[in-house]
């Protein structure tokens, strides 16, 4: 089982920053609910090449798991081409640190 894993990039830490090296995360809160996402960003797959063909950008609509948070986010980030963050935006929501993510989880509101 190790075999599969190293060969799909898994690892037994994945899913945690330290442990993801092609991951990059971001925490979103939606607009009038309760709920942090956390968002995975690839490094590898995500990014999209803008018109200029210099830099990259991804677009992720955000949207929480429970049936109370019904709206949605829009998160946009801007890198350069060298694949690092230049800019990030939400749009109906708002960016958070990780720290509130893991106060939301630890409120036990996450199911």
């Amino acid at each position: 089982m190790e075999f599969l894993k190293k060969l799909f990039g898994g690892s037994s830490t994945s899913g945690t920053s330290g442990g993801d090296r092609n991951g990059m995360y971001f925490y979103v809160k939606p607009r009038g609910c309760d709920e942090v996402v956390r968002v995975r960003i690839d490094m590898n797959n995500d990014l999209s090449l803008a018109d200029s063909g210099n830099d990259y950008f991804v677009i992720k609509t955000v949207r929480g798991t429970s049936y109370k948070c019904t709206r949605s986010a829009e998160l946009h980030l801007q890198f350069g081409g060298d694949r690092r963050l230049r800019n990030s935006e939400v749009s109906g929501g708002d960016l958070v640190k990780k720290e509130d993510y893991d106060a939301w989880l630890a409120s036990g509101q996450a199911s």
